[in-house]
């Protein structure tokens, strides 16, 4: 009877882990010193996405820059300037998404994703973070990675990596909004000055594809426990 009960709960937590997951999220990112590392790592993601659409078009990354707030910045040379500038958001939205995919696909999925972003971490590091600063908040964020794919437990990795996946999602889904502050900076900006196309209707592109990408996440989840 004991052993159903366990088997009961352990269903009901794998059930809806992913709910409980967006709603810690949810809450650590109201808490100012506790949400820092997470705010730094979708800024991260965000700005590799440029630096990653700048070397996929032909271009290159001048440096990375991370600041405490949890802003960021890459500074490229050549490339497709509308596809730089594009990627930022959507790109953090990918990485959310792809990051709780792999994660929940196989504990040892886990593992390797950790690995690799420890890598990417460093190789950052290495050739594109000019300023004491962003070296700090990058091995911060390589530090986080190193201490996950110690544990002992798969399964404990594999909740976590899930958990940084939807705390991207959501930062990429309201960071979006932040270029709404009467500055005409950014790359919603950047993109309304290529393309004529009001900075409003980047902004909300990007809130989509984060919508879009969070509700094929809870799909999938539906899917496996139907």
């Amino acid at each position: 009877m004991a052993s159903t009960s366990h088997n009961s709960s352990a269903s009901f937590w794998q059930k809806y882990q992913l709910y409980f997951l967006l709603v810690a999220a949810i809450i650590i990112r109201q808490i100012p010193i506790v949400s820092i590392p997470l705010n730094w790592l979708e800024s991260y993601f965000h700005e590799i996405s440029h630096g990653i659409a700048a070397l996929l078009t032909g271009g290159e990354i001048m440096r990375i820059q991370l600041f405490a707030n949890g802003a960021g910045l890459c500074t490229t040379r050549g490339g497709l300037s509308f596809i730089i500038s594009f990627f930022g958001y959507a790109g953090a939205t990918f990485w959310g998404w792809l990051l709780f995919k792999l994660a929940n696909s196989h504990q040892r999925t886990a593992q390797i994703v950790s690995g690799f972003m420890i890598v990417l971490l460093l190789v950052s590091i290495i050739f594109w973070a000019r300023d004491l600063l962003t070296i700090i908040i990058i091995s911060s964020l390589a530090v986080m990675f190193v201490l996950t794919i110690k544990m002992r437990r798969l399964y404990t990795l594999q909740v976590l990596l899930k958990f940084f996946g939807l705390s991207i999602l959501l930062n990429s889904l309201f960071s979006p909004t932040y270029l709404f502050d009467g500055r005409d900076l950014g790359d919603g900006a950047a993109l309304a000055s290529m393309t004529m196309v009001p900075e409003l209707v980047w902004v909300l592109l990007w809130c989509v594809l984060a919508v879009v990408a969070l509700y094929s996440l809870i799909k999938t989840n539906k899917k496996s426990y139907n």
